[in-house]
This record gives C-alpha cells, sequence and structure tokens, in this order.
C-alpha cells in the first residue's frame, strides 16, 4: 500500500509538514506530525531522568535519554507516541532509552483503544550500556506483542539519519505496520557489522550504493518487510500513519503462522540471490537495475503494481 495524499489545512507559522523528516530533530517530527497544540509529553526534560550508565565512561547526557514519548491526537483521534533521536548517541538503546518506550506501551496495552505511533531513529543498543541496553530491547519487545495482543496497533514510522539498526530492527519487525522512507534503511545488523564478522567480500560497508539497495527503503518495501514507501517530508509519514492506522489488521497465533510461512516462501524464492537487484528481478520488476534511481512516486506506482502477495514477514 501506498501513502495517499490528503487535503491539509494551512498550517500556523514553524509547522510547515513539508519539512524533510530525514533533517527533522525528534521533537520536530512529533510537534509536526501531530495536530497542533496536543502533544503531552510524558518523562519530559524538566524531569531530568538519564541514563546512569554513561558518567562512568565520562560521556555526555541528556535529559531525556535520547526519546521523546508522550500522549497527542493524529487528525482529532489519540495516539501515544516516542520519537528517538538520532542525533543523541545515534538514537541507541540504554536503560532509561528503553524503560520509556516500555512504559508507554504498557500503558497502550492497559488502555487498549490508542494506537501507538514510534518513529524509529537508531542504530541499536548503546555497547556502553551492555546487558542494560540489551534487556531493555526484550522488554520492548515482549511490550509491544502485548500490546498488540490486547488489539493495539502499533505503527513503525523509519525515515531518520541512523535508520533502524540493530535492536530497533527487531522491535520493528514485531510492529503491526511500517511505514519508510528512501533513507529509511531496516536491518537487524548494520553494514560495519557485518563486514567485520564476515569480510568485505561478504559486505563492503564502504559500497554506499550496496547497502541502500539491501537495507535501504525501497528493498523493504519490495521484499514485503515494509507496508508504504514515502517520500521525505512529515506530511507523507503523516498521510502514512492514518493509512496504517486503518489498515493494520488484528494480531494473534494466524498471524505468527502466516507470517512464518511468508519466510519461508522468500527463503525459497530469494535465498540464492547475491543481491537486491536479482530479488526484484525475481520478483518480476520490470527495469530492476533502474529501481535506486526512481523517484519516489514513480517508485510508489511500480511497487503497488508489482507486488504479488503481502509478505509482511519483517
Amino acid at each position: 500500500m501506498s501513502a495517499a495524499p490528503t487535503q491539509t489545512a494551512k498550517l500556523p507559522a514553524g509547522r510547515d509538514r513539508t519539512a524533510s523528516w530525514y533533517e527533522a530533530s525528534a521533537r520536530t517530527r512529533v510537534r509536526l506530525l501531530l495536530d497542533a497544540g496536543s502533544f503531552l509529553e510524558f518523562i519530559g526534560p524538566e524531569m531530568r531522568e538519564v541514563s546512569p550508565h554513561l558518567q562512568v565512561f565520562d560521556l555526555p547526557e541528556q535529559f531525556d535519554d535520547g526519546i521523546v514519548v508522550g500522549r497527542g491526537s493524529l487528525d482529532g483521534s489519540p495516539v501515544f507516541i516516542a520519537a528517538q533521536e538520532g542525533h543523541f548517541m545515534g538514537g541507541a538503546f540504554g536503560e532509561v532509552h528503553g524503560a520509556k518506550l516500555t512504559g508507554l506501551l504498557r500503558a497502550a496495552r492497559d488502555i487498549k483503544s490508542i494506537p501507538v505511533l514510534i518513529l524509529f531513529d537508531t542504530g541499536g543498543v548503546r555497547l556502553q550500556e551492555a546487558n542494560a541496553g540489551e534487556l531493555a530491547i526484550a522488554e520492548i519487545m515482549r511490550a509491544v506483542i502485548e500490546a498488540r495482543s490486547a488489539g493495539v496497533k502499533v505503527i513503525g514510522l523509519i525515515g531518520g539519519r541512523s535508520g533502524c539498526y540493530g535492536g530497533g530492527g527487531l522491535i520493528a519487525g514485531c510492529a503491526s505496520a511500517l511505514a519508510v522512507s528512501e533513507q529509511g534503511r531496516i536491518a537487524v545488523s548494520g553494514p560495519e557489522v557485518i563486514e567485520t564478522n564476515r569480510g568485505v567480500e561478504e559486505f563492503d560497508s564502504r559500497d554506499r550504493a550496496l547497502v541502500w539497495r539491501t537495507m535501504g527503503g525501497k528493498h523493504r518495501r519490495l521484499l514485503g518487510g515494509a507496508d508504504a514507501f514515502v517520500d521525505d517530508t512529515v506530511q507523507d509519514f503523516r498521510d502514512a500513519a492514518l493509512q496504517l492506522l486503518r489498515s493494520a489488521g488484528d494480531f494473534g497465533i494466524d498471524t505468527l503462522k502466516a507470517e512464518q510461512s511468508r519466510l519461508e516462501e522468500r527463503l525459497q524464492l530469494f535465498g540464492t540471490c547475491p543481491d537486491a537487484v536479482d530479488i526484484w528481478k525475481a520478483e518480476g520488476v520490470p527495469d530492476a537495475d533502474a529501481i535506486p534511481a526512481l523517484p519516489a512516486d514513480q517508485f510508489i506506482s511500480l511497487a503497488d503494481e508489482v507486488r504479488r502477495i503481502n509478505r509482511d514477514a519483517r
């Protein structure tokens, strides 16, 4: 599915939703994404809930620990929202950072009627917080599943500088639906991690074209790892969020079984493909070599035409 444009009223000064999602900070994304004046932050900077671990390594702290969480409205309907700040430690998960997101998801689980938007922008777990960061990922994944089991829709929006890597990629895979832009890379292991462990012959992290073909938004949309592809504006992400909130299905054991079947099919169809372009060709994408250079509107039209089945196994 693609994000359908909607009519928008004239916004007050400083609320230009044509602004780049990629360039915006977490707070700017929240402010422009939600209805004007609707955002109420939980555990804001004034509470100074900083990581207890960073000072040990003489590293700078941030009073919101790199994540903004709260409640607001989207097109008049209530939503919970969390936005990671990619400029602070690459949006990495630590103890406090993770606890804020876990708490938000548990609140949604208990209330049952309010969906959650997660604005991912992360390189994964903070190495300095080690086990605390890994535990945070596990708690968030459990909280996502518990919220979805209670009937809550959890929508991920991915298009920031840090992408969505490591534990962030695992959490995104648990979401009800994902919207991604060209800039929104999604993967469990980052390019440098793969190269370090498997060698440059396996994956050359300096080959930026390869990185974007393999992990970028276009490939994730064609492969079925993202449900919507959008251009790099706040308005496009807002439209996608509204559409996915309407269309995301229920969650249960049948959903998990269907996703497992799609994973098995994906491996059968594409397991021997050495490059993303080979996968696109196997999917029947016309002129697959031209995909990386396609403008967003042309790619959205093409992706809607060539998708044969919904492989929403992340």
